[in-house]
């Protein structure tokens, strides 16, 4: 939701000429720009890694995990390019929607993909929450019920989802409104006229609030069942670090996702459900602001936080502290890359299935020597001694 506005102070008029000038508009253009080409870049190289993943890798759980991701990415990118153009041409017609946007065709357009760009992101984490979860603490049931084409249905249902609220205030004749800062279209904003619009920002509100807190549970429930599993097994599990890596890089969505969008959930929760509102327009826009950065933040999630980079990371940090062995650890860094690739070729050919035994009992299965392994001393018979 790659949305900026210009502060209220000087540039509130309803009706501005086409040469007059505003400082922070100024800053606000420079912001969306600087805010709409990051976004852009940092999804586009995030997508690039995630689709050269999942053509790299044959395990079942982390493909669908990674087609989720790639979703959420394509969503973020779409979120950029959409809203971010919107924003820019708003600026670029000084703000005059008399003029250029009479029905108020645009700004109903505007506000739902505001709504859709910022409820799909949340919607999708929470998803991807749900299905590690069932993964980890379920794997027999997820390699049955989770294949390519159910998270393609999934992704389309979600998406649906989000459509829906973001045309519910169209559908219901509640329609998006201009803001004071003339930039930006969103709820109704100040003394509500009927239930409708107090109940339409809380679905918007509470429905994001619920992705955030089942992602929560979710993810808490996963990390438990993985590091019960960790104290169970002395053995290190094939595939157990794809699901480390993919259950760090969850935690990491859900922070960011936490800390973007919490406060402005919370806040038109508030300015709903207050009994005398009062505008706060500037106070709102600052949190639609600091929400734009989880689609800015989210790409580098799957940028960084994965595994090659945090031991190549790893190894760069260790040979700064310790510059001595400089040498050594540059020839360990090339041997360990090499065989974590061969490692990872091996593993995609086999599902991990480490998991199951939260599932069933743990059956112990003791291999028979073969007779034609046993030492020759107690295969040769003695003095007195028969071999049966």
């Amino acid at each position: 939701m790659s949305t900026n506005g210009t502060s209220e102070s000087g540039c509130e008029s309803e009706v501005r000429t086409a040469n007059s000038t505003c400082g922070p508009d100024d800053l606000s253009v420079t912001a969306s720009i600087v805010s709409m080409t990051g976004g852009i870049l940092s999804n586009s190289l995030a997508l690039f890694v995630l689709v050269k993943s999942y053509h790299r890798i044959r395990l079942k759980s982390k493909a669908s995990f990674l087609l989720f991701a790639s979703g959420l990415v394509v969503t973020d990118l779409l979120g950029h390019l959409v809203n971010g153009s919107l924003v820019l041409f708003i600026h670029s017609s000084h703000k005059q929607w008399e003029a250029f946007d009479p029905d108020r065709v645009l700004c109903g357009f505007f506000g739902a993909s505001l709504v859709f760009f910022g409820l799909s992101p949340l919607f999708l984490g929470c998803t991807m929450a749900v299905e590690r979860c069932l993964g980890v603490t379920r794997p027999l049931f997820h390699s049955t019920a989770v294949a390519p084409r159910h998270v393609k249905r999934l992704l389309g249902s979600v998406w649906s989802l989000a459509a829906l609220v973001a045309g519910l205030p169209l559908a219901l004749a509640r329609p998006y409104q201009v803001q004071r800062s003339r930039s930006w279209c969103f709820f109704r904003e100040g003394e509500p006229r009927d239930w409708l619009d107090v109940l339409l920002p809380l679905v918007f509100s509470m429905l994001g609030l619920v992705a955030l807190l089942l992602s929560l549970v979710c993810n808490t429930l996963t990390s438990c069942a993985l590091l019960r599993s960790k104290m169970r097994r002395r053995h290190r599990c094939r595939g157990t670090s794809y699901h480390l890596e993919m259950i760090v890089q969850l935690l990491a969505i859900m922070l960011v996702s936490c800390v973007c969008w919490g406060p402005l959930l919370i806040y038109v929760i508030v300015l709903t459900t207050q009994t005398q509102p009062e505008p706060a327009s500037f106070s709102l826009l600052m949190m639609v602001r600091i929400a734009t950065w989880n689609q800015i933040l989210d790409p580098w999630v799957y940028i960084l936080l994965r595994k090659a980079v945090l031991r190549k990371l790893y190894l760069v940090l260790h040979g700064f502290w310790s510059p001595g062995s400089h040498g050594i650890h540059h020839r360990k860094s090339t041997l360990l890359w090499s065989s974590a690739e061969t490692r990872s070729s091996s593993t995609m050919r086999n599902e991990c299935i480490c998991m199951g035994s939260m599932q069933r009992p743990n059956d112990t299965i003791k291999a028979i020597t073969p007779i034609h392994q046993v030492p020759v001393h107690l295969a040769t018979p003695r003095s007195g001694m028969a071999l049966y």
